[in-house]
């Protein structure tokens, strides 16, 4: 193709815009992409096997903004999640512990031995 081609009364024609692997996959990953399927296996009319399927391919920025963070809060992806997981599970048998102690304050002296017997 030639110059003169691409000249039409004195304007350049605009031609298909080029656009290479990396601007695809910045654009994808800017933008987000989903791919749902589903695959279904029946035999004479009884569901066998149903497997859906739903991928969403982003940047982490981009899957932040549409609320999905579970790499974040999942105890066994994250350092930091298994570290709140553990905290918050000290606290709650703290709160456990603290609760049986006053009960147990509050019952009369001498229960606990008849209670063993």
């Amino acid at each position: 193709m030639t110059d003169a081609d691409l000249m039409q009364g004195g304007y350049q024609v605009p031609g298909p815009q080029t656009t290479n692997l990396a601007d695809i996959l910045e654009r994808v990953l800017d933008k987000g992409i989903v791919i749902a399927g589903d695959i279904k296996i029946d035999l004479l009319d009884i569901e066998l096997l149903t497997i859906r399927l739903r991928l969403f391919v982003a940047s982490v920025d981009t899957a932040k903004k549409a609320g999905i963070d579970w790499w974040e809060t999942d105890p066994a992806l994250s350092s930091h999640a298994a570290r709140n997981a553990l905290q918050d599970e000290n606290r709650e048998l703290r709160e456990r512990l603290e609760a049986l102690e006053s009960k147990a304050d509050e019952l009369p002296a001498g229960h606990d031995a008849a209670a063993r017997h």
